[in-house]
């Protein structure tokens, strides 16, 4: 191939793989129910070439296996320490060739270690209860640091006297305190939500959310696992978005590292006496870009804002999806705009928002992000206690639908012993569907009146009208909708439900 027809060549292939980042969408795979009161915490895990899914909730952890379509499927549960919960920060990492899954219990105030099997599957193996020189009460973030010789389990929490501790983690998954430090007027460590690490040129830092405090931190971590601060940076009314600072996560593009910051502003918080500093000034909400220069400290960098065309209102979870050719793929879960924003971050360290999907509940802490093969995944749940599930998501190219609807039919048999008054219920209950959701463009329903004897036994047909994915996800994970399974679930021998685009 000649130069100048090689150059072309590759120029084209940049515009495209650019193309293709900038058109990313989410599409729903799978989703599954849990034991668990809720899905606060989702993470995820390779071991020996199989894929596992953590969801942690009130009382419970479950465990699922993922394959490359993101179909998951159950593997077990198992009982949280007392039962209590939620299961917080979960993190799951290999310690001197043993896998260990670490997790927070919020109220039981303790971290439990489990050691994670053959079959994805866990067992306890470790628990540490909060002291008068610790800070595990209300425990609810976890970050694993890998130092030359040892590693670390760093925890930071949302109690009335927080901080933020370091304990060695042994061989067998037992915790060794090493050092707490307590909050203070100076550094941000008041409901620390998210925490990261960046190692740059041999040095490791670790950089901490404090909501209550509306600021972050960075501090040095030391190979005997102590840490010291190095600066921190507070909220301002101008031009950062700090206050209720929740999720923290990091990137490296080129040469330059990054530091990611969403905030669940305080203004969406109604329990009384929850938020310490009350007379806070809501002026948006935005995700913050840090730069870290040489010292390791946090340098405010860029901000990318919410506007009518992104969801970005309550930022509770953000995961990196994706590093190419020095840009990142950054999603962004919600808990008051209910959706996942995917975003660009460039290599000058510039956020732009690209697609999101409405998923129809509230992201808390239950969001991440997963690759299997060259295939990018979220993984995700809420809090919410009707939910009950987890739910996988394909990152891929967007499918253009425009000037498109999506029908949705739902095939319904009765049990032989279903009543008629129960079976006209049932149907009276679908319909109202439509009072209780406003994305559901239009129902039609009607019963089988075909004669060739190829209906299966199923009776009753509803097609439901929805003008885009939005709509679909939010009908189907409306409390309305989960209440009309539940009703009528007893009754129904069986379902047949497809979906298809056709023109308007």
């Amino acid at each position: 191939m000649k130069k100048g027809v090689f150059i072309i060549a590759l120029i084209l292939s940049q515009i495209c793989l650019s193309q293709v980042q900038d058109d990313l969408m989410l599409y729903r795979q799978d989703f599954k129910s849990i034991s668990a009161k809720n899905t606060v915490t989702v993470t995820s895990y390779e071991k020996d070439g199989s894929h596992y899914v953590y969801v942690g909730g009130f009382g419970d952890v479950d465990v699922y296996s993922m394959d490359k379509e993101g179909i998951l499927t159950p593997i077990s549960s198992h009982e949280l320490h007392m039962k209590k919960g939620p299961a917080r920060g979960m993190v799951a990492d290999n310690i001197n060739g043993t896998d260990f899954l670490f997790v927070a219990n919020k109220f039981g105030n303790v971290i439990e270690t489990f050691k994670i099997l053959d079959n994805g599957s866990i067992e306890r193996v470790a628990l540490v209860e909060d002291s008068d020189e610790t800070h595990l009460g209300v425990a609810i973030t976890l970050q694993v640091v890998h130092m030359k010789k040892s590693s670390y389990l760093f925890v930071g929490g949302l109690e009335e006297t927080p901080g933020l501790s370091s304990f060695k983690i042994e061989d067998d998954g037992k915790l060794t305190h090493v050092q707490s430090m307590a909050d203070n007027e100076t550094i941000h460590t008041d409901g620390i939500i998210g925490m990261y690490t960046h190692k740059i040129k041999g040095r490791t830092y670790l950089y901490t959310g404090g909501f209550q405090d509306n600021g972050v931190s960075s501090f040095r971590v030391y190979e005997n696992g102590k840490f010291k601060n190095i600066n921190n940076i507070s909220d301002n009314t101008e031009d950062r978005y700090l206050t209720g600072a929740y999720p923290v996560t990091g990137v490296q593009l080129g040469d330059n590292y990054y530091i990611i910051v969403g905030h669940r502003h305080h203004k969406y918080y109604k329990r009384g006496g929850f938020i310490k500093r009350p007379d806070f000034v809501y002026h948006g909400d935005g995700v913050s870009i840090f730069k870290i220069n040489k010292k390791g400290a946090l340098v405010p960098h860029s901000v990318l804002k919410d506007d009518e065309t992104t969801k970005l209102q309550g930022q509770t979870r953000i995961e990196v999806v994706s590093v190419e050719n020095n840009e990142a793929v950054i999603a962004v879960g919600t808990r008051d705009d209910e959706a996942i924003q995917l975003c660009k971050l460039s290599e000058d360290g510039i956020l732009t928002p690209m697609n999101y999907l409405e998923t129809g509940y509230s992201i808390y802490y239950g969001l991440r992000s997963h690759k299997i093969e060259d295939t990018n995944f979220m993984i995700a749940g809420s809090f919410r206690f009707d939910f009950g599930k987890v739910v996988s998501y394909k990152v891929a190219p967007e499918i253009k639908r425009e000037g498109k609807i999506l029908r949705h039919m739902v095939n319904l048999k009765y049990k032989e012993d279903a009543t008629q008054e129960q079976i006209d219920e049932a149907v009276k209950t679908f319909l109202n569907l439509k009072n209780e959701i406003p994305e559901i463009a239009n129902i039609e329903w009607g019963v089988n009146d075909s004669t060739e004897g190829h209906s299966d036994g199923f009776t009753h047909c509803f097609t439901l009208t929805f003008n885009d994915e939005h709509a679909r996800e939010i009908y189907l994970f409306h409390k309305a909708h989960l209440a009309l399974v539940s009703k009528v679930g007893p009754i129904i021998g069986g379902v047949l439900v497809m979906d298809y685009w056709t023109g308007k």
